[in-house]
């Protein structure tokens, strides 16, 4: 017994359709894991570029506070180099503000009432000095912050300059 030609063809025909949706799901399974790995890659990026300009928008922050602090100084400002870090003295109207970098923290603290500001949690350098320019002494602080990521290549770091209205 012959079976009829168009019930083969049929049969046939829909083999290869099968055949065509097992590529289009094996297409589409390839398409949906590039496209994954893709959107958590910018995603990655994304949340590393919110953390540097966090950490930029501080550092600038911290600068200017620095300066102006500079800038009111009523005395000599002073830096003491010690075991864990350093510390900058500088005294204003009557109080005294200090600068402390210890353990990767830098922090202005008002000894008179016992407060204590954290300006920076993750540095890697700081180091605040005088520069003789002509007859002025110019502050320099030269700080870098640590990198979050690895594969970063270009390292946060900063210069502040002020001086003192008050050699």
């Amino acid at each position: 017994m012959k079976l009829p030609q168009n019930i083969s063809k049929n049969r046939r025909a829909a083999g290869i359709m099968i055949t065509e949706c097992l590529v289009y799901i094996a297409v589409f399974g390839v398409l949906l894991g590039i496209g994954t790995a893709a959107f958590y890659f910018c995603w990655d990026h994304s949340k590393a570029l919110i953390y540097a300009t966090d950490d930029i928008a501080a550092a600038l922050r911290a600068g200017e506070r620095w300066r102006a602090d500079v800038r009111t100084a009523t005395g000599k400002i002073s830096v003491e180099t010690t075991a864990t870090g350093e510390v900058v003295r500088i005294p204003e109207a009557g109080k005294e503000i200090i600068y402390c970098f210890e353990s990767g923290e830098l922090r202005r603290e008002f000894p008179a009432s016992n407060i204590s500001q954290l300006l920076l949690p993750k540095v890697k350098s700081s180091q605040m000095a005088a520069e003789a320019r002509g007859d002025i002494a110019v502050w320099c602080w030269e700080l870098e912050l640590t990198q979050r990521r690895k594969e970063t290549l270009l390292p946060l770091r900063f210069t502040f300059e002020a001086v003192s209205a008050k050699p």
